[in-house]
């Protein structure tokens, strides 16, 4: 989580009980903001508010029940937990009732209350990145409307899309099978001066140069894009290079799922080709490198799948969402996708890929997955993927310690 998404809003009118909660949230380090009374506390309670509250019910005045129906109005989905040092159970069922998120009797112990407030963060953090993410769907440009995720890495991958789009007409796009290679091409397209024109795809495999000379003709003042063109027979390689330069109209984007380096040393493609791209290539990250998106991904592909089988789109526990982030995902977003379309037709699968664990051990699966990605990405410098991830880094080594992973063994 952010610093953002570690706020709490904390009410409660006994200034003994709110410190000792202040520090007890400030010790799982969390942002307590305290307050001594509603009226104090409204003018928080935003729909952009990015924390949760916590709140005593028994207060003089405006009580907390008061702030939770004031909470609802606001914002539906701001979750709101309760407290009381009553003992009620009406009270509890009364809170439950009206949309509290919890409720919780005082005194709290850790052990009860930060798990509820964990949760209720983890709740609001998902809600608030799919509203930013319906924002972008809405009023983005097409590398936001079409390239999913919150996380630097995809940040990253808009804007090389953009600028790329802008500047070049050639371009290599590489990535692992199921990275979304001829998507990402699609959005080069739209975002480049181009994008009024036609976008033709064709597979590279078996083309010979006759339907390569076809296809370029009917892509003037268009983008062309080529898939895995490493399966491209070498006598239309050739063809492709007299092409290019014959058709400069045309935009042309060229796939690859291998390693084409290693190919044009074995032989198996045309040198000059290889490095007229080379210079302009576009890698696309693996999910394995981004787990904080696959709860994004997941969910968007849920609400596409449903829309499909024309059926009610349905919610998304976070105990699967966090199996779902502790997996490799090797198939990338097209495995990703059709664990979503499973999930939705409510066939067996990603479903139970918990394994039969708690919310804390699938979590700790989490945490350290986004430690290795994290020091994938930097090269296995543990002091940079610590500053990545917004973590000290006493604690983040305390964190590899924890989970027995070796920053040198994510070195290349």
């Amino acid at each position: 989580m952010t610093n953002g998404l570690k706020r709490v809003l904390l009410v409660d009118d006994d200034a003994a009980v709110r410190e000792a909660l202040g520090q007890t949230l400030e010790l799982a380090d969390l942002h307590p903001v305290t307050m001594a009374s509603f009226v104090a506390a409204k003018d928080m309670i935003t729909p952009g508010f990015d924390g949760i509250i916590l709140s005593d019910i028994r207060m003089p005045g405006r009580d907390g029940f008061h702030l939770l129906s004031y909470a609802q109005e606001v914002d539906a989905d701001l979750p709101v937990i309760l407290l009381t040092g009553e003992g009620d159970i009406p009270m509890a069922v009364r809170a439950m009732g009206q949309g509290a998120f919890g409720f919780l009797e005082k005194p709290c112990v850790s052990a009860d209350m930060l798990p509820v407030i964990e949760r209720a963060l983890k709740t609001r953090a998902m809600v608030l990145e799919n509203r930013a993410l319906k924002m972008q769907l809405e009023t983005g440009d097409p590398a936001a409307r079409m390239l999913f995720g919150s996380s630097e890495l995809a940040e990253n991958l808009r804007g090389t899309v953009r600028n790329m789009a802008r500047v070049a007409s050639e371009i290599l796009i590489c990535g692992a099978p199921g990275s979304g290679i001829s998507k990402v091409a699609e959005v080069v397209h739209l975002c480049s001066p181009r994008s009024k024109g036609p976008f033709g795809k064709y597979p590279a495999a078996q083309m010979s140069p006759e339907a390569l000379q076809d296809i370029f003709a009917n892509a003037a003042d268009g983008s062309l894009f080529l898939d895995e063109i490493s399966a491209m027979p070498m006598q239309t390689q050739f063809a492709l290079l007299d092409a290019l330069d014959s058709h400069p109209s045309v935009s042309v984007l060229l796939g690859s799922t291998k390693p084409l380096v290693q190919l044009v040393t074995q032989g198996g493609m045309n040198a000059d080709l290889y490095y007229r791209f080379e210079g302009m290539q576009l890698r696309i990250p693996s999910l394995a490198e981004r787990p904080e998106d696959i709860p994004v991904l997941f969910q968007h592909y849920v609400a596409q799948a449903s829309e499909q089988a024309g059926i009610a789109t349905p919610d998304v526990p976070s105990d699967m969402l966090a199996a779902l982030m502790a997996q490799d995902w090797p198939g990338n977003a097209r495995s990703l996708m059709s664990a979503a379309m499973r999930f939705v037709l409510g066939m067996p699968g990603e479903m139970d890929a918990g394994g039969g664990l708690g919310l804390s051990e699938q979590m700790a699966q989490v945490e350290r997955s986004l430690l290795i990605a994290a020091l994938g990405r930097h090269n296995g410098r543990a002091s940079e993927a610590a500053k990545a991830l917004k973590l000290p880094r006493k604690t983040f080594y305390d964190k590899l310690a924890r989970y027995g992973i070796k920053p040198e063994a994510y070195r290349r």
